[in-house]
């Protein structure tokens, strides 16, 4: 049996949760609940708000000036945040929907853009992008929501690193390293905190990639001996670091949702 119920509508609360609270939709939520859902008062729904876990909810009133949901049980605990961080240039705005909610996905705890000398998009739409990891956490039964911070230059990143995040590795996608194992680099990593840093279209410069080979916190593998995508590399890349050093593996704690 599956560990989530897949058949119920689950939705995002931005609104503290407990037994017998009453929650007001606003007019998008109502709308999507009442005329395109179709839900009808007395109908079950699973709400969570990324701090309080999942809860058993029942479409209360489904008025026009705002639905209202009541919160009945405890369906799942929260659970901590995923420890694993994602770090990308950011890139053109459907491709970069598209990444978000696969990060989402794939277990990714935090978000941080960053600016590197080929990237060729710097400004981003905030709203946006909590949205699309709000509708990948809806989706796929993802309890916590992903921390996601303002765009940063790369080299101002590196230079606080040591200082902001003492313990977590940078797992470095280089498209320019060949003839190594990924697997076996990841597996020879001491146990502890990960980021995944994926580049712009058209690569790191040369000035980017000799300074973070230089760097002691940071580890570079590749990702095989065909060209990806900056979407497709996100993907290939988590699912890599999950899988060998994450919480795929097999004495992993539980899941992180």
């Amino acid at each position: 049996m599956s560990r989530y119920d897949f058949t119920t509508q689950r939705l995002f609360i931005d609104a503290p949760l407990n037994e017998g609270a009453r929650i007001v939709m606003d007019k998008g939520q109502t709308n999507y609940l009442v005329n395109v859902l179709r839900m009808r008062e007395g109908d079950p729904v699973l709400i969570f708000n990324g701090r309080d876990g999942e809860w058993q909810a029942t479409l209360a009133e489904a008025g026009r000036k705002g639905a209202v949901l009541t919160a009945d049980a405890l369906s799942r605990e929260q659970t901590p945040a995923s420890p694993l961080m994602y770090l990308f240039a950011p890139i053109k705005q459907a491709r970069l929907d598209y990444m978000v909610q696969k990060a989402v996905e794939m277990g990714v705890g935090h978000i941080r853009p960053v600016i590197t000398r080929r990237t060729q998009v710097a400004r981003l739409n905030d709203e946006r992008l909590r949205a699309n990891a709000i509708e990948a956490a809806e989706q796929c039964g993802v309890l916590s929501i992903p921390e996601i911070e303002a765009p940063e230059q790369l080299t101002a990143l590196l230079a606080r690193w040591p200082k902001d995040e003492p313990e977590r590795r940078i797992i470095f996608c280089d498209e320019d390293e060949t003839g190594a194992d990924p697997v076996s680099i990841l597996r020879g990593l001491p146990k502890g905190p990960l980021a995944v840093l994926i580049g712009p279209e058209g690569g790191f410069s040369p000035e980017e990639r000799e300074a973070l080979h230089a760097l002691p916190f940071v580890t570079a593998i590749p990702l095989g001996p065909r060209i990806l995508r900056a979407d497709t590399a996100a993907v290939a890349a988590l699912a890599l670091v999950q899988a060998v050093a994450g919480d795929w593996t097999a004495d992993a704690p539980g899941p992180r949702v």
